[in-house]
């Protein structure tokens, strides 16, 4: 619509014009080089028209064949980066299916077509990787990192390399330079972490943990807890090498972390007491079992507090089971102590209450009524079938690896078979409690089962007393 008023507005002006002219004629005299031209002024102005019109052509006419080279080379230019761009699209929906020699094909087509390398190395490394020439594809990543914009998908290639190959130091430092070259991506920072924890470099695992946490890629909570195990390793090799002051500072530094750590927990105590800090020691083992029972516990808290008979080993459990007398393992500490000193009523008791919360009784349990009813009564009848109920009860709890199902007697930083870090649960092992019917005890026993679920501890380990209890023996570290 505009165009069309623009045209005819333009039209209007002529014809108005071509009237003006014809009413007004007028009259031009010329004299040059001794001729003389007389006409009119419409003439002249036509006769100018027309011969800037001509000087128009010649110059649009000289324009297009000085332009015409450049423009045939950029629209051949042109059609070349179509069909590269082309080649590196089908290399890579290649890639993606599988087809390593179309790949391969389509790669050589690309870079011979754009002659831009950044944008076909990747597809020509991935190709060759998938052919199995992974001499060809390091080369190409090696190529790509010499390039500020692929430096970063060179190295990470490389490092999928070294990963592959089981190249753990080179894969550390190929992490290392990656991470100084983006270290806000949640790939390197997890993958430099993974990889200081698997080659023992405990202290540039925490380095990295504190920064990960600064830089809001992990939340606090998993922080404190990576810094919690993190500082507990820390302190059990300064302990091994001697230098005790270190080791109980980053004790120290696990338990304000975390603490529900047990392995933690546990271990500081045991220094404590070394140390002639029995009391501390006691106060803290009392404060953890308030807020998270563990068998582990037990032997520790009666060191503290210098509980060296039976009778003083129960006043010191039903003072440590007071903050939290229906959990399961307070009640398991009241009737061990109560059954070696001979307390078979108090004994008989906790257990009673032990098996109400269970809808099954596990297999401590179940053994430490055969081993009451063989020293009370003895009722040998009694305490065989115990034990037969025993060897079909759920199996004790134990360290779980949560990524692999390996199951120890001791907790350690990383699992000795599969490597994950920080990854042992304390509940009955897999294959066991796979067979376990659903539970329907009341909420104690709810409770009791959340807490063994959410706090990860080192146990001291687990010896069978007499086959009638697991009892938790002396000894630190990590199993």
């Amino acid at each position: 619509m505009i165009r069309a008023f623009a045209f005819f507005a333009v039209l209007g002006a002529l014809i108005w014009g071509a009237m003006m002219l014809s009413d007004h004629p007028g009259a031009v005299s010329l004299e040059w080089a001794g001729y003389r031209i007389e006409t009119s002024f419409a003439v002249l102005l036509s006769a100018v028209a027309l011969v800037s019109f001509a000087v128009a052509l010649v110059y649009r006419f000289w324009l297009f064949l000085r332009r015409s080279p450049g423009t045939m080379k950029e629209s051949w230019i042109a059609r070349r980066r179509v069909r590269g761009y082309q080649a590196l699209t089908r290399g890579m929906v290649a890639v993606a299916a599988g087809d390593a020699d179309e790949a391969h094909r389509q790669a050589k087509r690309a870079d011979t077509l754009l002659d831009e390398p950044p944008l076909t190395m990747l597809v020509s490394a991935q190709a060759a990787q998938m052919r199995g020439d992974e001499a060809a594809a390091g080369s190409f990543f090696a190529a790509m990192m010499k390039r500020p914009e692929t430096e970063f998908l060179g190295l990470r290639g490389l490092f999928n390399q070294a990963i592959k190959r089981g190249d753990q130091l080179e894969a550390l430092s190929l992490a290392r330079r990656a991470h100084r070259l983006e270290p806000k991506s949640t790939w390197v920072a997890g993958s430099l972490f993974d990889l200081q924890i698997r080659t023992g470099q405990w202290l540039d695992a925490r380095v990295t943990c504190d920064d990960l946490r600064r830089r809001k890629l992990i939340d606090a909570a998993t922080a404190k807890r990576r810094i919690a195990v993190l500082n507990y390793q820390l302190g059990l090799d300064a302990r091994d090498a001697g230098d005790l002051s270190a080791a109980e500072s980053h004790l120290r530094d696990a338990n304000k972390q975390a603490p529900d750590f047990i392995p933690a927990v546990v271990d500081l105590a045991r220094h404590w007491v070394d140390a002639g800090k029995a009391s501390k020691a006691g106060r803290m083992i009392a404060s953890s079992w308030a807020a998270s029972p563990h068998p582990a516990m037990l032997e520790s808290y009666w060191t503290a507090l210098g509980a060296l008979d039976a009778l003083d080993r129960v006043r010191a459990a039903k003072k440590l089971t007071a903050s939290n007398p229906d959990h399961p393992e307070s009640l398991m500490a009241l009737a061990r102590a109560s059954l070696e000193a001979r307390l078979w009523g108090e004994a008989r008791q906790s257990l009673d209450t032990a098996i109400a919360l269970a809808s099954e009784p596990p297999g401590r349990v179940c053994r430490l009524m055969a081993a009451l009813e063989e020293s009370e009564n003895p009722d040998t009848g009694r305490a065989r079938e115990w034990l037969v109920r025993a060897s079909t009860a759920s199996a004790d709890p134990v360290w779980v690896c949560d990524h692999c199902g390996n199951g120890v007697a001791d907790w350690s930083v990383t699992c000795g078979k599969c490597g994950e870090f920080d990854s042992f649960y304390w509940r009955p092992p897999p294959s066991i409690a796979g067979l376990m019917e659903p539970h329907h005890g009341n909420d104690a026993d709810d409770d009791a089962d959340d807490a063994t679920d959410k706090n990860r501890d080192r146990p001291a380990s687990l010896i069978d007393a007499g086959g009638a209890a697991i009892l938790p023996a002396g000894g630190s570290g990590a199993g």
